[in-house]
């Protein structure tokens, strides 16, 4: 039986290429010149620091230009609050969500069931996988889904005949 997975992951990869090229792009701003600022990566957050809260907004608007020219669903990008010290320095990090959380898998696994197509939708792991005897009724979901309202950026992998 056909079926595909529906997950909501962000290509690390991806996203250290997106901080390598805001890191050569903000080094050769003329409003960055004898600035302080920093880009820290890890695999569930990004730090943003720079020297007042302006440079910040700049180099956050810089970093997510480069993550949406590289397709990554800036959904699953998460701003905390931003932090002011009282030299004046700004700090931001940013959460990076993978894989469904249980409560958005499980509105997924009930909104695909509500459309009336014969499949079969199921929450696995972080992921949801959907099943049909007919492979124009699992195109018929993944169009359907690409048009719910869900909080985070949605990938379709595995498909298989």
């Amino acid at each position: 039986m056909p079926s595909f997975d529906i997950a909501s992951d962000v290509d690390m990869a991806e996203v250290k290429n997106a901080v390598l090229m805001t890191r050569r792009e903000v080094q050769n701003r003329y409003d960055f010149k004898g600035v302080t600022w920093d880009i820290e990566e890890s695999p569930t957050q990004l730090v943003l620091s720079a020297a007042d809260e302006v440079k910040l907004r700049a180099l956050d608007q810089a970093l997510m230009s480069k993550l949406a020219k590289r397709e990554l669903p800036l959904k699953n990008f998460e701003h905390k609050k931003m932090d002011l010290s009282s030299m004046g320095r700004a700090r931001q990090e940013i959460a990076i969500r993978q894989g469904f959380e249980t409560d958005i898998a499980k509105k997924v696994v009930k909104q695909i069931k509500g459309l009336g197509i014969k499949v079969q939708a199921q929450l696995q792991d972080k992921q949801v996988r959907v099943t049909g005897k007919s492979r124009n009724d699992l195109q018929a979901v993944i169009a359907a889904v690409k048009e719910f309202d869900i909080p985070v950026g949605v990938t379709f992998s595995n498909f298989r005949d």
